[in-house]
């Protein structure tokens, strides 16, 4: 006999049975105050033909639902590790809320890593440590033909949209940006009047949407881009042909949290989600973006400007090295992503199997640019789980100058690590525009623990330099850094990631065996 069938039985029994009982005590119908709600969630459970759990299974099906409701936090608080929790471990969440609080960050006895596990590294250090006492070192941007270089910290705020985050998220960022002398990306939809209220320094992302510097049709406009260019809080301008979670795919803002007031700062109309193209209107080539750099640097008075991109085929990125050449056109910065960054809102098949990782990324776009014989005149900025001191390092020894955080900077804020990011009911207020919930992020205090995070970061980065007995951070290199490859195998990073010899990609040069292949598909010309 089937639940259902139990069901129906009781359900007639059970009135039959209150009925009669009634008949000695009028008291007994008061059990329908009970059993007549019940009665009635399972009729229509079985009538209903959505759901074949709750056909099969009436109100007891109901549970499955309820479980499945809570399971992420059962899965957060009571089941998962300090290391196993995905995308972010709890052991680098809790990190991220110590030094944000300015709580204590140490741990006691010992690691909980796992440090004979295959693909655990680690920083060598030396038998002379150096004591280093700058705790804010600075890279400048800006190559031969910028006049208004920028000196950028170690580590800034990623990109992120007022949109995807609410506009008290938007103001602590960019208050905890002034605070702490470091900067903020807008992301691709527009500066805001929030991102400017505080006067932090802004790196403007221009997508494929233009927002921000578009016409009625959508379209690029300069003059729109040379009056916002103009404000002096911007300080370098860069152009997003893709990012790590969803590239090739466009940006996404759920109709659910677009606002009046995005609409107009995006010139959108309302009611529909907001996609940008996946590709850009404005160029269509290698040689082509080149132009477009040139133009926006002209327009921007010499500001540093570069694009940021995930790597898909290499042949592309070598077409836009190649046009480099042919141009003598370089970007002032390159922002690379990892395909494991993190957005509001992407296609599973987008976030879980499209785009190169970091580490690998970093690798090949370094090389690349020392193999052109450019690597001297643009800036690397690498995007993606960066978290920790060690992270940063890990990706300077690889080839970046400096850092973004996304997820770490939104940890700070307070992100629980809910998930619920595409769904505008944020438990925290931070990714959501619903007035009830975002007005719970307290900008003074959030943007101090936005300020404390980097700042402590940064200090930690700065002692493992000095522990490697290095100056500064300029001086790491892949040498630094093992790997465990399996069991007993250790190699170096220098070992696992040869670096290119410089010039060997130009013409003429002497093209390594690995490289011939994507050398020979680039093309200035086109993608």
């Amino acid at each position: 006999m089937t639940i259902r069938q139990i069901f129906i039985i009781f359900m007639f029994t059970s009135i039959i049975f209150i009925l009669g009982l009634s008949m000695i005590s009028p008291n007994w119908l008061l059990a329908f105050v009970i059993l007549g709600p019940i009665n009635l969630i399972g009729l229509y459970d079985i009538l209903q033909t959505k759901h074949s759990v709750r056909r099969l299974y009436p109100v007891f099906g109901r549970f499955r639902y309820l479980l499945e409701s809570v399971r992420p936090e059962i899965q957060q608080y009571f089941v998962e590790s300090d290391t196993s929790g995905t995308p972010i471990p709890r052991e680098f969440r809790s990190l991220v809320y110590q030094r944000a609080k300015g709580d204590r960050d140490t741990r006691p006895f010992g690691t909980i890593f796992d440090v004979n596990r295959d693909g655990y590294e680690w920083v060598n250090h030396s038998m002379q440590p150096k004591h280093l006492t700058d705790f804010a070192p600075r890279v400048k941007f800006g190559g031969p033909d910028c006049k208004k270089p920028y000196m950028s910290a170690l580590l800034n705020i990623s990109a992120m949209s007022y949109g995807a985050l609410s506009k008290n998220a938007i103001m602590s960022l960019n208050r905890g940006a002034k605070l702490g002398g470091f900067s903020h990306n807008t992301g691709e939809g527009s500066m805001s009047p929030y991102h400017l209220e505080h006067g932090g320094d802004i790196v403007w992302q221009i997508g494929t949407g233009y927002f921000g510097c578009r016409n009625d049709e959508g379209n690029f406009n300069p003059e729109t881009f040379k009056k916002n260019a103009a404000n002096d809080v911007v300080k370098m301008i860069e152009i997003k042909l893709s990012q790590g979670a969803k590239p090739g795919h466009g940006g996404i803002l759920p109709a659910a949290k677009l606002t009046q007031e995005i609409a107009a700062i995006r010139h959108v109309p309302m009611g529909a989600d907001v996609v940008s193209p996946p590709a850009h209107s404005a160029f269509s080539t290698p040689t082509e973006l080149l132009l477009f750099v040139k133009k926006l640097r002209e327009l921007s008075d010499g500001k540093p400007i570069g694009f940021k991109l995930c790597i898909g085929r290499h042949d592309e990125f070598l077409g836009i090295c190649k046009a480099m050449i042919e141009t003598g056109i370089t970007p002032d910065f390159i922002t690379v992503d990892g395909g494991e960054g993190g957005t509001g809102a992407a296609p599973i098949e987008m976030t879980n199997s499209v785009g190169t990782p970091i580490k690998d990324s970093l690798i090949f776009v370094n090389n690349a640019l020392i193999g052109f014989g450019v690597r001297d005149k643009i800036r690397i900025i690498a995007s993606g789980k960066m978290f920790s001191a060690f992270h940063i390092l890990r990706a300077m020894a690889l080839g970046a100058d400096t850092v973004n955080s996304a997820r770490g900077m939104m940890l700070s804020l307070g992100c629980i690590h809910a998930r619920t990011c595409n769904t505008d009911n944020c438990p925290t207020g931070i990714a959501t525009q619903n007035p009830s919930r975002n007005r719970a992020v307290n900008v003074t205090d959030k943007s101090q623990r936005v300020a404390n995070f980097q700042r402590e970061t940064i200090k930690n980065l700065v002692e493992l330099v000095g522990a490697a007995g290095l100056n500064g951070v300029d001086e790491l290199q892949p040498k630094h850094l093992n790997r465990r490859v399996e069991g007993v195998n250790i190699k170096s990073y220098e070992q696992l990631y040869p670096t290119i010899t410089a010039n060997s990609l130009l013409d003429g040069g002497n093209i390594p065996e690995d490289w011939r292949y994507d050398m020979a598909q680039a093309n200035a010309a086109s993608w």
